[in-house]
C-alpha cells in the first residue's frame, strides 16, 4: 500500500508532465479502436444491405461470379433464356419467382453529357424495377418507370446532381445510349452504399443493357411457408439441371460480403500498421518523460532507499505511475477512437457512402484491445527508466538532482548501435544486389527494421555529432543565445535522441515512399517516351470496354493516318511441357499495334507474331514453360473454338508498359470466335498524320462528344494521369503518417517542457545575470529547431536509403530511374524547423513567465 500511494502521489504531483504522454497513448489508441469500430460498423452495413437484397433463392447464368453480374469481353451481363423463369416457378415449394436483368457496366450522363456516376469509385447500376427492390427502395415522388421514356433514380444522386422528375438522363452501355425522363426518385430504406441506381422497367432494361428481350441476368425466388431455402435451392436445382447457379440468401449474401470484406481487411490492417507506427512513435514520448521524471527525482530516490525502500519497491512505484498512465491514456483513447469512427463515417458521408450511426458497431473485443494494447505498451516503455530508478543508490540523497550518465552503458549503447545499424546496411545492400524482386523484398524489409533499429539505438552518439554540425551552421550566428541552446542540446545526448528518433521514423517513412512514387512516374513516363509510338490512347478508366459505335467514331475522325482496337480474350493454355493454363489472358490487337507499342524482342520479329495463327509470348512464360521460336501452344478460347499457334517472337519480360502480354493478331482471334461473342475493345491508339496531332486531338475530342464514358488521353495526358493516381495514394498514406508526425510533435513539447522544469534553478540565474525574456524564448526555440532538424536530417536520410533500395528492386520489374523528389524533401526538412519552433511556443511561454528569484531558490 505505502508503494501504491507513493505511486499515486507522485503521479499527480506531475500530472501536467504526463500529460502529453497520456495524449501520445490517447492518440494511438484512439486510432486502433476508431479503426476497428469503423470496419466493424463497414462490415454490418453491409451485411444488413446484402441480408435485405438477397431472394430466398437466387438464380443467375453458369458464368457470373458469386457476387452477381459480370460483364463479358463484349461488355454485356451473362444472361438466361426467359425459359428459366418458367421452369423456376414450376419447381415445389416456390411461392412466387421474378425475372430482373441488371448491369454494372454502364455510364449515366445527364442533359449535358455530365457523368454522374459517384466519384467515390463505387458502382453505376443499371436494372429493371421489381418487388425484389422495392424491399430495399421506397417511392418518395413520381411513379414507378412504365415504358422506355422513364427512368427512376435513387435520392441520393438526385440531391448530389441537383436533378428533378422530368430531367433526360442518358443511359450508355454496350449495346448503345438510352435516353429516358426520370418518372420517379426512391428512397434507401438500408444504408446507401454509395452506388448511384437506375431503374427501367424490365422490357426496356433488356434492350437498353442487353440489346434483346426475353433474357434475364438473374431470377429471384421466394420460399413457400415452411420451405427452406436450402429444400428451395435443392427443388429449384433439380428442375435446372447443372447449366445454371443456384444459390440461397445466405450464399448470395456472404459471397457479396467476402468479396466487401477483402478490401475492408486491407483498408483495416493498412490503418492498424499506421496505428503501430504511432505507437512505436509514443515510446520513445513515453521513455523520455519517465526519465526525465527519474532523472529529477533522484535526490527524491536516494531519500527512498536511504529510509528503507528496496530497488523492487522503487521500480514497482514507476512502473505503477506507467500503469496509471496507460489506463488513464487508454480508457479516454477508447472512448475517443468511436468518436474518430463517427467522423471517418461523416467523411464516408461527404464522398457518398452514407453509413448510419445507427448501424455503429463496437464490439467488446475492441476495448479490450485498445486498452491492453495502450496499458501494455505504457508500461513497457516505462521498464527502462523504472529499472534505472531501481538502481539509485541511498548516497544519491547527497548530490545535486540529475542522475549522472553511465559511461559504460553509454559504450555498450553505441556498440549494439554500430552492430544493428551495419547489419541494416548490409541487409539494404544484399536487397539492391537481388537478381529477383521477391527475394530482395525480404532482405529490403529486415535492412529497413535493423536499420530503423540501429539508427535509434545509436541516436544520442549521432546526437553530438550532427547537432555540433547544426549548431555551427545555424546557432552560431545567434551568438551566447545560440551557443547555449546548442549546449542544452548536447546536454543529454540520450533524450536528444530519443526525441529526434520519434520525429525520424515518420520523416523515414515520408522519403522513402516519395522516392518510391517519384521514380514509378519517372520510371513509367520514360517507357512511355521511349515505346509508345502512338499519339492518343482512348480507353475507359473504369474498365468499360469500348463500344463499336465508339471505334467508328475514332476512325472517322480526319487527320489521323492509323488506328488500332486493343482487346483482351481469355483461353485455356496447353504448352510444350504439356501443363494446361485456364483462363488465361491473351492480347488481340491490330498488326499496327508493333509500331504502336515498340516492345522489345529477345528472339523473333514482333511483327510476325500478328501473321495467320501466330502469336507471340514473353520471356519469363518461354522459360516456365519451354517454349521457343516455332513452338505450338494450344488455345482452347472461351465461347470459341481451339487453335493450334506456332510461336514467332519472344517478348522481354523486362517492360513496364503491356508487361507479361502475349500477342495475337485480331483476325486470328476472329477466325475462332464467333462475332457474336468477340470481346470488344479494351483501349484504341489513334496517330495523327504528320503536323496535324493538334488538330487531331481536338477532332477526337468532338468525334468521342456523345461517348463521355470514354477519355481521350495524348502522351502528356496520360503521364499527368498516372502522375494524379500515385500522387493520390501517396497523399493517403501521408495524411496516415501525420498521426506518427503529431505524437512526435508531442515528444518534442514534453522534452521541453520537463527540460524546463529540470533547468529551473539554472534558467533562474541565467536571468539574474541579464538573459533578458526574449532571449530565454528565443534559446528555447532554437534548441526546438535543433532538435527538430536532428531527427529529420536522420528520418530522411534514413528514407532516402531506403528508398533508393526499394527502387532497385522496382528496376527488376522494369522500373529503372531512381528519382529524388529534392522539392519534397527540402520541404519536409524546412517544414521540420517550423515543427521545432510550432513545439517551443508553450515550453518557451512558461520559462519567460517564471519569477527569478523563486526559480533560483528552487532545489
Amino acid at each position: 500500500m505505502t508503494v501504491l500511494r507513493t505511486s499515486m502521489r507522485n503521479f499527480f504531483a506531475h500530472k501536467g508532465r504526463m500529460a502529453l504522454s497520456a495524449v501520445a497513448v490517447l492518440l494511438s489508441v484512439a486510432f486502433v479502436c476508431g479503426t476497428l469500430v469503423f470496419t466493424d460498423t463497414m462490415n454490418t452495413t453491409f451485411d444488413k444491405l446484402f441480408a435485405a437484397t438477397s431472394s430466398d433463392v437466387t438464380v443467375s447464368a453458369k458464368n457470373a461470379s458469386d457476387t452477381g453480374e459480370t460483364t463479358s469481353g463484349n461488355g454485356k451481363p451473362p444472361v438466361m433464356p426467359a425459359s428459366v423463369l418458367d421452369k423456376v416457378r414450376a419447381a415445389q415449394g416456390v411461392k412466387s419467382a421474378e425475372g430482373s436483368v441488371f448491369s454494372s457496366a454502364v455510364t449515366v450522363v445527364d442533359a449535358d453529357k455530365d457523368n454522374l456516376s459517384p466519384s467515390s469509385g463505387a458502382p453505376t447500376i443499371v436494372g429493371s424495377w421489381n418487388s425484389n427492390e422495392a424491399r430495399t427502395m421506397k417511392i418518395v415522388s413520381g411513379a414507378a418507370p412504365k415504358g422506355s421514356d422513364q427512368v427512376m433514380v435513387d435520392e441520393d444522386t438526385v440531391d448530389k446532381h441537383d436533378l428533378k422528375l422530368g430531367d433526360e438522363i442518358g443511359v450508355i452501355s454496350a449495346v448503345g445510349t438510352h435516353t429516358a425522363k426520370i418518372s420517379g426518385i426512391a428512397h434507401f430504406t438500408v444504408t446507401n452504399p454509395g452506388a448511384a441506381i437506375f431503374y427501367l422497367d424490365t422490357r426496356t432494361a433488356q434492350q437498353a443493357l442487353v440489346g434483346q428481350t426475353g433474357v434475364y441476368t438473374n431470377v429471384n425466388v421466394t420460399a413457400a411457408a415452411g420451405v427452406s431455402d436450402a429444400q428451395l435451392k435443392k427443388n429449384v436445382a433439380a428442375g435446372l439441371g447443372s447449366a445454371y447457379k443456384v444459390q440461397t440468401a445466405k450464399e448470395t449474401a456472404d459471397a457479396n460480403s467476402a468479396d466487401v470484406g477483402d478490401f475492408m481487411s486491407v483498408m483495416k490492417y493498412a490503418m492498424l500498421g499506421f496505428a503501430g507506427i504511432a505507437f512505436l512513435v509514443g515510446i520513445f514520448l513515453i521513455i523520455n518523460t519517465f526519465s526525465m521524471l527519474v532523472a529529477q527525482r533522484t535526490r527524491e530516490i536516494g531519500l527512498m532507499r536511504a529510509i528503507g525502500s528496496s530497488r523492487k519497491q522503487v521500480n514497482r512505484s514507476v512502473l505503477i505511475e506507467a500503469l496509471l498512465l496507460g489506463v488513464t491514456g487508454s480508457v479516454l483513447g477508447v472512448g475517443a477512437g468511436v468518436g474518430i469512427a463517427v467522423g471517418l463515417m461523416k467523411l464516408m458521408g461527404m464522398t457518398g457512402m452514407n453509413l448510419s450511426t445507427d448501424d455503429l458497431t463496437v464490439a467488446w473485443t475492441t476495448p479490450v484491445v485498445g486498452l491492453a494494447l495502450g496499458i501494455v505498451v505504457t508500461v513497457l516503455a516505462a521498464y527502462l527508466p523504472a529499472r534505472r530508478a531501481g538502481k539509485v543508490s541511498p548516497m544519491a540523497a547527497l548530490r545535486d538532482a540529475g542522475a549522472p550518465a553511465d559511461a559504460k552503458a553509454g559504450v555498450v549503447r553505441a556498440v549494439i548501435g554500430l552492430v544493428l545499424t551495419g547489419a541494416g546496411g548490409y541487409g539494404l545492400y544484399l536487397a539492391s544486389a537481388a537478381d529477383k524482386a521477391s527475394e530482395g523484398s525480404m532482405w529490403l524489409g529486415l535492412g529497413v527494421v535493423l536499420s530503423l533499429l540501429g539508427f535509434v539505438v545509436i541516436g544520442p552518439l549521432l546526437a553530438s555529432g550532427v547537432v555540433r554540425v547544426l549548431g555551427a551552421i545555424l546557432l552560431r550566428a545567434f551568438g551566447p543565445v545560440g551557443r547555449l541552446a546548442e549546449r542544452n542540446a548536447l546536454r543529454n545526448p540520450r533524450r536528444t535522441g530519443a526525441t529526434g528518433a520519434a520525429l525520424m521514423i515518420g520523416l523515414a517513412l515520408v522519403a522513402c515512399l516519395s522516392v518510391v512514387g517519384s521514380s514509378m512516374v519517372a520510371s513509367a513516363s520514360d517507357q512511355l517516351d521511349k515505346t509508345v509510338g502512338t499519339d492518343f490512347i482512348i480507353q475507359n478508366d473504369g474498365g468499360q470496354p469500348i463500344t463499336k459505335q465508339a471505334v467508328q467514331a475514332v476512325k472517322s475522325t480526319p487527320g489521323l493516318a492509323r488506328v488500332t482496337e486493343y482487346r483482351i480474350a481469355e483461353a485455356d493454355y496447353t504448352t510444350p511441357d504439356g501443363k494446361t493454363l485456364k483462363n488465361t489472358d491473351v492480347t488481340a490487337a491490330d498488326p499496327t499495334y508493333a509500331t504502336d507499342l515498340r516492345t522489345k524482342t529477345v528472339a523473333g520479329n514482333l511483327a510476325d507474331a500478328y501473321r495467320p495463327d501466330s502469336m507471340s509470348v514473353h520471356e519469363k512464360f518461354a522459360e516456365e514453360h519451354d517454349v521457343h521460336l516455332g513452338s505450338k501452344i494450344k488455345l482452347a478460347f472461351k465461347d470459341g473454338a481451339t487453335a493450334e499457334l506456332t510461336v514467332r517472337a519472344i517478348t522481354s519480360s523486362d517492360v513496364v508498359i503491356d508487361a507479361g502480354s502475349k500477342y495475337i493478331s485480331t483476325a486470328t482471334l476472329a477466325k475462332y470466335v464467333p462475332a457474336g461473342k468477340m470481346p470488344l475493345a479494351e483501349m484504341v491508339f489513334a496517330s495523327a498524320k504528320d503536323g496535324q496531332e493538334a488538330a487531331a486531338y481536338k477532332s477526337l475530342k468532338s468525334a468521342l462528344h456523345d461517348y463521355p464514358q470514354y477519355k481521350v488521353r495524348d502522351q502528356t495526358d496520360y503521364k499527368q494521369a498516372m502522375k494524379d493516381q500515385i500522387g493520390q495514394m501517396l497523399n493517403l498514406i501521408y495524411g496516415l503518417l501525420a498521426l506518427a508526425i503529431i505524437v512526435a510533435i508531442l515528444g518534442v513539447v514534453n522534452t521541453l517542457a520537463l527540460s524546463v522544469v529540470e533547468r529551473t534553478r539554472e534558467i533562474g540565474l541565467m536571468r539574474a545575470i541579464g538573459l533578458s525574456r526574449r532571449q530565454l524564448r528565443r534559446m528555447i526555440r532554437m534548441e526546438s529547431v535543433v532538435i527538430a532538424l536532428f531527427g529529420a536530417l536522420l528520418g530522411l536520410g534514413l528514407g532516402l536509403g531506403w528508398g533508393a533500395t526499394a527502387q532497385q528492386l522496382l528496376a527488376l520489374e522494369g522500373l529503372k530511374i531512381l528519382d529524388i523528389p529534392w522539392p519534397t524533401i527540402i520541404t519536409v526538412f524546412i517544414g521540420s524547423a517550423f515543427v521545432g519552433l510550432f513545439a517551443a511556443l508553450v515550453p518557451a511561454f512558461r520559462a519567460g513567465r517564471m519569477n527569478v528569484l523563486n526559480a533560483i531558490a528552487t532545489e
